[in-house]
């Protein structure tokens, strides 16, 4: 018995070390409160990306019980749109012109909602208004746009073009677009479809500061936040009430290097966008982790623009977790080239339950690392090892004059 006894707790032991073992590996962990079902979201706070690695492989939910590690498997979701594009079949039946312009009608084969059409025009450098209209048998018109305009600047400074005509749900049978153009358009081909969109959710950031300048024609705009966030949009309120048309980079800090004149920060290219007085400007993002980003508007020869506010915002992160035992869960993460986890509910149809709990967290805990032993040098006094080399020089000295004296 008492073998048996010693046995099982060198084995409970071994296991508790395997299971801290697992999380000394990482840096920083986040007590997990309010686990009571199965099934649980948790929504990873700003906090956390501060220290994981940019492809956010790094991140695992341990359960700890007094003899036995746990991982709780988790699915990673992300809260980006939705789309459900559906093209819209139709056919040409009119296209006449008279003194306010071009006239183009379209017949849909059956009744169908719409809210887009694209107008694919060869034409380089125009800039037209568009009457949009709708009617059930063409004897009755019923407006959807009206003075809406499409452009295209094609030059050595600008290649932008807007030809897309957005609206609210229509469902009628016939639609017919005016073109104001006192030339025939270029008018090569047209799309037709239904855009249903289920918006993405977004987590809004503070802005710590940011700076606007003027340099070699070019608005230069450094925007702090708080924290390392994963970026996803970018919006600018620009105050100019005129017409403009500017390309624009965004960029974001990479590294900062210490010099003689001060630091030099590096920045990497992130998007490249064009500013409009068209469409609202707000960009949509390469999802990056990042804390500063600098925006450069090409004004050429214009004027600089008025910029008077920046907004960043990011998708919500979310794991939705499995618990299968009790256990002190710990949210853990923080660990340089970790490779992503490989869970079977990651590649299986999960049926999950319609009413999932969102945990809560307690505060942020440095996973403390274990120690490592130094081993004291044999001779911590050098003069010990003079005097062994002292040593060794006077048995080698007395030797080879021992064998000397042999061979005379």
């Amino acid at each position: 018995m008492k073998l048996n006894h010693s046995f099982l707790t060198i084995i409970a032991f071994l296991s508790i070390s395997f299971c801290f073992g697992q999380m000394d590996s990482y840096s920083k962990k986040i007590e997990l409160k309010g686990i009571d079902s199965l099934w649980h979201t948790i929504e990873l706070p700003n906090i956390v990306f501060e220290d994981i690695n940019t492809n956010i492989s790094d991140i695992r939910v341990y359960g700890v019980t007094a003899t036995d590690t746990i991982e709780a498997p988790y699915l990673h979701k992300v809260s980006k749109a939705e789309n459900s594009n559906s093209e819209i079949s139709f056919n040409l039946i009119n296209s006449v012109n008279n003194s306010k312009g071009y006239f183009y009608t379209y017949e849909l084969p059956q009744k169908e909602t719409i809210n887009e059409i694209l107008l694919n025009i060869e034409d380089p450098n125009f800039n037209w208004e568009i009457t949009l209209e709708g009617s059930q048998h063409q004897k009755q018109w019923f407006t959807i746009l009206e003075d809406y305009r499409i452009l295209s600047i094609n030059n050595d400074q600008t290649n932008y073009s807007f030809t897309t005509l957005k609206f609210s749900d229509a469902s009628f049978r016939y639609y017919r677009v005016l073109i104001k153009s006192k030339e025939k358009p270029s008018l090569t081909s047209v799309n037709i479809s239904k855009k249903a969109k289920k918006p993405a959710e977004y987590r809004d950031y503070d802005v710590q500061s940011f700076n606007v300048s003027q340099e070699d024609k070019k608005t230069i705009i450094d925007i702090d936040l708080k924290n390392r966030v994963p970026l996803n949009l970018l919006e600018l309120t620009v105050d100019d009430k005129i017409d403009y048309y500017r390309s624009i980079s965004i960029q974001y800090l990479v590294d900062s290097v210490k010099t003689e004149k001060g630091y030099y920060h590096n920045y990497s290219p992130l998007a490249t966008k064009t500013l409009s007085s068209m469409e609202d400007n707000s960009f949509q993002l390469p999802s990056t982790l990042a804390q500063k980003l600098r925006v450069i508007i090409l004004n050429n020869d214009n004027q600089p623009l008025k910029v008077s506010n920046v907004k960043l915002k990011g998708y919500l992160h979310t794991l939705t977790t499995r618990f299968t035992e009790p256990a002190t869960y710990f949210l853990v993460y923080g660990k340089p080239y970790d490779n992503f986890p490989n869970y079977d509910i990651s590649k299986t149809t999960v049926s999950l339950p319609k009413n999932i709990t969102k945990l809560d967290f307690g505060s942020v805990v440095e996973i403390p690392k274990p120690e490592i032993e130094t081993i004291n040098p044999i001779f911590e006094n050098k003069w010990w090892l003079w005097v062994i080399i002292g040593v060794v020089i006077l048995l080698l000295g007395y030797f080879t004059i021992g064998m000397m004296k042999k061979e005379l």
